[in-house]
């Protein structure tokens, strides 16, 4: 028998095609790696966001200008009161030694630079300056300890370098300190030296932040100077720094959580599809092989689903191929009987020269051509069922008037002495089925076609239709010889001859009950074979009962 052969496509050998299942796959399969990227990209782009930190950056500068205007507040009302001299006729002014040694109290335990300008704008003290016998000291803060050295110090260097990479919060203008500073150096001392509070954010060369708040001095409202208070953003880029850390921190246990998760998800999905693919490609390469394809349907899931259709449909597919083998042989030998009685004739024609012998001879020829054209016409008949079974649809049939149609032609076309057609089917019960209106009148007509083939001169075919679970149930009983119990399944194959005694050989194929069975298995239903009996346990005839699935009426 020729078996399904395999198409070869060119370009699953070719660089850059397909390629065979399972090349190419690396350690993670696609599958894997999409379902990685589906869940870890989510992450990613949520701990990016979180990290921007964007407005929490905006809220920590609030919060310490805030600061420093109520400490700018607190400078500049003692230094009002504290550090004020009259100037006649009826001003005041600060005093400069008073104004000097006061600022540099106040400013010790906030931790932050003042200045003091007057209000002609000139600079009148910084607490970063001292100023004694020798002259001028600047202090300037010392740098904080060097990183942690060591595999710990160059992880956290690279976080650092990368939480440092984030985008701030905005454009800043850029802080520059002149060597002389005047008021007018800076926009907020002016708004204070007018009478008013004042802020301003700007940025260093390296991308520090400075703060700075400036408050009007004042004594019974005359603005006498400006306090401008200043602190560097470090205390903002550590909290934030810190946050960041934490998030990341978070979002590399969550990412290792995600990755561990997904692979587990992946392997729970992929390594089975791969190894139903597998053994498809085995199935599919396989030459006259039966190949296993595993058995997943105790997952109760879509893939044990895909699973159990598989290996119904390897189970199916090797059934049909084992049908048509032994199809094949079959069709074979019963096309092989008449060829060799139609070869012998013609060959014992050919030396006989009797003319009743040769016409004898021609009789038997004619009887085996007629006998291989019923015989071809009834195997193509079977051959286009397999085909048309497969891919019909199914539509409701009314039994009930299909019946009653068969019952009349075959009592129209009833022979002198032939068996009664009889039905008996509830007029008032609806018998419907889902099916082929075609297939299924071929199968009744074959079923009493055999009954009218057995049954005796003027005897009777009872046709019975009824409505029992849900299914409708059809029954074709004649009055003829009955079926040998041990050939009550058997006569359903196809090419099974049980003919009565007196018929003449050949003149049936062997394949009408076979049909029968075909088309009420693919109808979803059954059909079986048995004998009646009379009162006194004799065989009276062969009943056959059909049982096929019953369309409810609406309602």
């Amino acid at each position: 028998m020729t078996r399904f052969r395999a198409s070869l496509d060119p370009r699953r050998y070719l660089p850059g095609g397909r390629g065979r299942r399972g090349e190419g796959r690396g350690p993670f399969s696609r599958l894997t790696r999409r379902i990685l990227a589906l869940n870890v990209v989510p992450l990613v782009v949520l701990a990016g966001g979180v990290l921007y930190m964007g407005e929490y950056h905006d809220r920590l500068i609030a919060a310490e200008l805030a600061a420093l205007r109520t400490q700018g507040k607190i400078f500049a009302s003692a230094l009002g009161e504290g550090a004020v001299q009259p100037l006649p006729p009826d001003g005041h002014e600060l005093r400069a030694v008073a104004a000097q040694q006061m600022l540099r109290r106040l400013v010790r335990p906030v931790g932050a630079r003042a200045r003091l300008f007057t209000r002609d704008g000139d600079l009148l003290a910084d607490s970063r300056i001292m100023t004694g016998a020798g002259g001028h000291v600047r202090i300037e803060a010392l740098p904080p300890p060097g990183e942690t050295v060591g595999i710990l110090g160059r992880v956290v260097g690279a976080v650092t370098r990368t939480v440092d990479w984030m985008p701030r919060g905005g454009a800043y203008p850029a802080y520059r300190e002149s060597p002389t500073q005047r008021a007018t150096d800076y926009a907020e001392v002016v708004r204070a030296l007018a009478g008013e509070d004042a802020t301003a954010v700007r940025a260093r060369e390296g991308g520090a932040l400075v703060l700075s708040v400036a408050v009007p001095v004042q004594r019974y409202k005359q603005v006498l100077g400006a306090v401008l208070l200043s602190r560097d953003g470090d205390g903002i880029e550590r909290a934030l720094r810190a946050v960041r850390l934490d998030v990341l921190a978070i979002f590399a246990g969550a990412l290792a959580m995600t990755v561990l998760l997904s692979v587990l998800l992946a392997g729970t999905l992929a390594r089975p599809i791969r190894r139903l693919a597998d053994a498809a490609d085995r199935v599919r390469r396989g030459r006259g092989q039966r190949h296993e394809i595993p058995d997943f349907t105790k997952r109760g899931d879509e893939i044990g689903d895909l699973s159990g259709a598989l290996r119904d449909m390897t189970a199916a597919l090797w059934e049909r191929m084992d049908a048509i083998e032994g199809f094949a042989a079959d069709v074979a030998h019963e096309i092989k009987n008449p060829l060799s009685s139609l070869r012998s004739a013609v060959e014992t024609a050919a030396r006989v020269e009797d003319p009743d012998q040769q016409r004898r001879l021609m009789a038997i020829v004619i009887e085996d051509v007629k006998r291989l054209d019923r015989l071809i016409s009834d195997i193509s008949d079977a051959s286009r069922l397999d085909a048309e079974l497969a891919r019909a649809e199914m539509a409701p049939v009314d039994l009930g008037a299909l019946l009653t149609t068969l019952v009349e032609v075959y009592e129209t076309r009833r022979a002198e002495n032939g068996p009664r057609v009889t039905l008996d089917a509830p007029a008032a019960t609806a018998l419907t089925v889902p099916g082929m209106e075609g297939r299924l009148a071929q199968l009744f007509r074959n079923l009493i076609d055999n009954a009218v083939s057995f049954s005796p001169p003027d005897g009777a075919i009872d046709l019975a239709a009824r409505v029992e679970n849900g299914q409708v149930v059809v029954t074709v009983a004649d009055e003829g010889p009955g079926i040998p119990p041990e050939n009550l399944e058997s006569i359903f194959e196809r090419f099974y001859t049980e003919r009565p005694e007196g018929e003449k050989f050949g003149t049936h194929s062997g394949l009408g009950l076979g049909i029968c069975r075909q088309i009420a298995e693919a109808h979803d239903g059954e059909i079986r074979a048995e004998n009646r009996l009379d009162p006194q346990g004799r065989v009276a005839g062969a009943r056959f009962v059909v049982r096929l699935r019953r369309i409810a009426p609406a309602g």
